[in-house]
């Protein structure tokens, strides 16, 4: 089971940028996909992007392409979500999480970190 802890999250107004890390650990990370999730309040959890660790091929859903890059950085085992252009609707407490690339179940979380965008 890989272990994800992130950090990263905070208070930015409007136009503002975050970056999101996660330090994975306990696993062959060759074999996996990390990711990130999030959940906003009252509302069901969204995937927002993704990245192949083997090939570093990267994914996003719709309403972050552009604004939002995920990276890893094999050295240290991290993957950074490299978030700018953040609007009040990317609002959301955000997951880091993982899965193998031979799966579409996500089987590991993070215990999340909480971005709030206000003026």
């Amino acid at each position: 089971q890989v272990q994800l802890v992130e950090s990263g999250g905070g208070l930015v107004q409007p136009g503002g940028s975050l970056r999101l890390s996660c330090a994975a650990s306990g696993g062959t990370f060759s074999r996996y996909v990390l990711g990130w999730v999030r959940q906003a309040p009252g509302k069901e959890r969204e995937y927002v992007a993704s990245v192949v660790w083997s090939t570093g091929r990267t994914y996003y859903t719709d309403s972050v392409k552009g604004r939002f890059t995920i990276s890893g950085d094999n050295a240290k085992n991290t993957v950074y979500l490299q978030m700018n252009s953040l609007k009040p609707e990317d609002t959301a407490v955000y997951y880091c999480a993982a899965r193998l690339s031979s799966s579409y179940q996500w089987n590991s979380w993070g215990q999340g970190t909480q971005v709030t965008v206000s003026s």
